[in-house]
């Protein structure tokens, strides 16, 4: 069996007093769109930021593709994982073609200019996400949504082997959203990139994921395929409200709706 892409051993991290994982252990594997799903508060961005060395853990241990964390270097750890976070705060008024350049940061000299391949890279990737139209406009000028899309840019100009995404759709209308997905979707099939999504979308990540994993309070409460996570006990368990699941008749994909009238959780 290869090894996973992300490997997490017994994980335990706190903010302060305030615990947010607890003895977590969980394998995402090679080469999958995994989606990371849980209520608010369950951990989502937290494994996210220790996926990437930018937390460390209070106990346990975090490995990526094949080695452990701690013995990657920085900027070979930069090459090679690319992070879309929630929230990306700027200094300096850059343009949306300078922000998507760096991406590709960890592959120049600490002195290099940029290249034709770096541009190159970067205006595909730009014509993949819809801002190329943007390309001359500084961030501070776009709305949420493009500012989002400009970010999944920047990742993917990078080259990762690993791409961590937290809340990739937030602010993104529901066209953007699906072409988003299927965007990433293309690049892990065609790249062998391995995808880890914190997603709140229960249908979109049931449509596009082959791997979800479900968190409660700090743990894994399910992690395996659709079928084996994407429950009505598991769901309703992990968020707290009645969950129908039901199935597409054309199509065979799970539906969830929340019961929002019956109010209340599992019966």
């Amino acid at each position: 069996m290869a090894d996973p892409a992300l490997g997490f051993d017994a994980v335990s991290f706190a903010y302060g007093p305030r615990p947010v994982l607890r003895g977590l252990s969980l394998d995402v594997p090679a080469g999958s769109f995994c989606g990371l799903l849980g209520a608010n508060g369950s951990g989502k961005s937290t494994l996210l930021q220790l996926a990437c060395g930018a937390l460390r853990p209070d106990a346990g241990a975090v490995s990526a593709l094949g080695r452990p964390l701690a013995a990657w270097a920085r900027r070979e750890l930069a090459r090679a994982v690319a992070v879309v976070p929630q929230r990306f705060e700027l200094a300096f008024p850059f343009t949306v073609l300078e922000v998507v350049l760096l991406g590709r940061l960890p592959h120049r000299g600490p002195l290099a200019l940029d290249g034709a391949r770096d541009l190159a890279l970067a205006r595909a990737a730009m014509a993949a996400t819809e801002t190329l139209e943007f390309a001359g406009r500084r961030m501070h000028e776009l709305s949420g949504g493009e500012w989002k899309r400009v970010l999944v840019a920047k990742a993917l100009a990078q080259e990762p082997r690993l791409l961590l995404l937290d809340e990739p759709a937030a602010e993104l209308d529901i066209r953007h959203q699906v072409a988003l997905y299927r965007l990433v979707e293309r690049v892990r099939r065609e790249r062998g990139v391995t995808v880890l999504a914190a997603m709140h979308e229960l249908n979109l990540a049931a449509a596009t994921c082959d791997h979800f994993v479900l968190l409660k309070d700090g743990a894994v409460a399910a992690s395996g395929g659709l079928e084996e996570v994407m429950t009505y006990q598991n769901l309703t368990a992990a968020f707290g409200i009645d969950i129908y699941v039901g199935v597409n008749e054309l199509t065979g994909h799970r539906l969830f709706t929340p019961m929002v009238s019956r109010g209340g959780g599992a019966p």
